[in-house]
């Protein structure tokens, strides 16, 4: 067992080091992405990453705290659906009301890594950013076509 620093170590190591592999992927237009911390350019919308010693996530989160705001941009979202799902070549999970780790409600739209990884065990690095990174370049290309359609809520 690791103590809260030394998980917090691990934990950053990781995500620096997908940081740094990602820089050298450019984004769907040419630009260069800060894929760790994706600007979408809407507020209270984000695309998120997770890992912990169990488990690994990939999502859209809208946290906006109006729930009526929330649900209009994830029915806006579920227009996109189609697309979304032909941009990842994979069907993800739809929640319009999930409660974050704080009992914040949001909405959610993600993906759960099906097999059992660790980001505290090194050896299982390569399986999470072979997760993370296809999925995170569908994101960008879908939301390169999609953000328009979002403005609105800019």
């Amino acid at each position: 067992m690791y103590s809260r620093e030394e998980a917090k170590k691990l934990k950053e190591k990781f995500w620096t080091g997908f940081g740094q592999f990602m820089a050298l992927v450019p984004g769907e237009d040419g630009q260069k992405i800060n894929w760790i911390n994706y600007k979408t350019g809407i507020r209270h919308l984000f695309f998120r990453m997770d890992a912990d010693n169990k488990n690994a996530h990939i999502y859209i989160e809208i946290a906006h705290p109006d729930e009526g705001i929330r649900l209009l941009m994830f029915e806006q979202f579920q227009t996109y659906r189609t697309l979304l799902h032909a941009e990842l070549d994979e069907e993800w999970e739809w929640d319009a009301t999930y409660y974050d780790a704080y009992g914040k409600p949001t909405s959610r739209i993600g993906k759960r890594l099906d097999t059992r990884v660790s980001v505290f065990r090194q050896e299982d690095w390569p399986d999470l950013i072979a997760f993370f990174k296809p999925r995170m370049m569908a994101l960008d290309a879908f939301w390169s076509t999609a953000r328009y359609g979002f403005d609105l809520f800019k």
